[in-house]
């Protein structure tokens, strides 16, 4: 059941941090809960199973945060959640003597009013 326990922690922790990295937005319940999960997972091993299962638990913890968030980013889950549109549409200039590229961006090149 401890072991059961501290493995079912760790996943929950995991995906929590997961969520809270690539879902919800901000540093908020998910991502505390995930970083709780884990400390819980770590602690519960070192003193219900004995040091080295502590120190396994922490090797874990590590290895399948770092695994769990390069395979998110492989997956291109991202891509379906990110805006991908292109803007193929252009200003009429008031004066079409001017070209695009004349017309100043800075504030240093417009006229100031005094």
């Amino acid at each position: 059941m401890n072991v059961f326990l501290v493995v079912l922690l760790v996943l929950a922790g995991v995906a929590l941090l997961l969520m809270e990295m690539f879902l919800l937005p901000g540093f908020g319940i998910a991502g505390i809960g995930g970083f709780g999960c884990l400390v819980a997972a770590v602690v519960l091993a070192w003193l219900w199973i004995g040091h080295i299962a502590g120190y396994v638990t922490l090797a874990a913890c590590l290895v399948l945060s770092g695994l769990a968030i390069w395979g998110f980013l492989r997956s291109h889950a991202l891509d379906k959640m990110a805006l991908d549109s292109k803007i193929d549409s252009h200003v009429e200039l008031a004066n079409n003597k001017l070209k695009q590229d004349d017309v100043p961006t800075s504030s240093a090149e417009e006229p100031t009013n005094h």
